[in-house]
């Protein structure tokens, strides 16, 4: 499975972007798709989870009620739709793809994205 992330950018604190990541190679709808993300200095954190079916979707708390992860079986796409937001969600985002069961754990995922950098100004 290969994996395109894209859709980052510079946005201000309450504004919105979408982001997108692109799967090719096996079939994707077989697999969870997760967002994590990474700011500098900080660990990598998940952000949100979709399972194969998409009918099941994970939060973290920082970010539940503002985020909404879907995916376009159509197009092998998996979005993140970020709205309200703010300086500390600045990071690289990440989305990957797991073998295994919808997880929270950035080490049950298989197949990663190159990352697409989110930056929210004040």
């Amino acid at each position: 499975v290969q994996l395109q992330a894209s859709g980052g950018g510079l946005v201000q604190a309450g504004g919105s972007l979408r982001l997108s990541c692109a799967a090719s190679g096996r079939t994707f709808s077989s697999f969870p798709m997760g967002w994590f993300r990474q700011a500098p200095g900080k660990d990598r954190e998940f952000v949100a989870a979709i399972n194969w079916s998409g009918d099941s979707t994970y939060y973290a708390d920082s970010v539940k009620g503002r985020f909404t992860i879907s995916r376009v079986y159509a197009k092998n796409t998996v979005y993140l739709q970020m709205n309200s937001l703010k300086p500390e969600d600045t990071a690289v985002y990440y989305c990957a793809a797991a073998l295994g069961g919808v997880s929270r754990d950035f080490s049950d995922y298989d197949y990663w994205g190159q990352g697409t950098l989110v930056t929210v100004s004040s």
